[in-house]
């Protein structure tokens, strides 16, 4: 759920699954692809302690 609401709404997380959708994948490959990439990035949150800027979007 929290991969459905991130594609909708994080222009960083869209435009990956977008991207990966333009490239052929599946919708079910491009959501779990969605969905290492948020867990990758909270770990990488967690760990240095800092809060999330959408750097990438801009």
């Amino acid at each position: 759920m929290t991969t459905r609401t991130a594609r909708q709404w994080n222009p960083a997380i869209r435009q990956f699954f977008e991207r990966l959708i333009a490239a052929g994948k599946p919708c079910k490959v491009a959501m779990t692809a969605c969905m290492r990439k948020l867990l990758t990035l909270m770990n990488t949150l967690v760990k240095r302690k800092t809060a999330w800027t959408n750097l990438s979007a801009a």
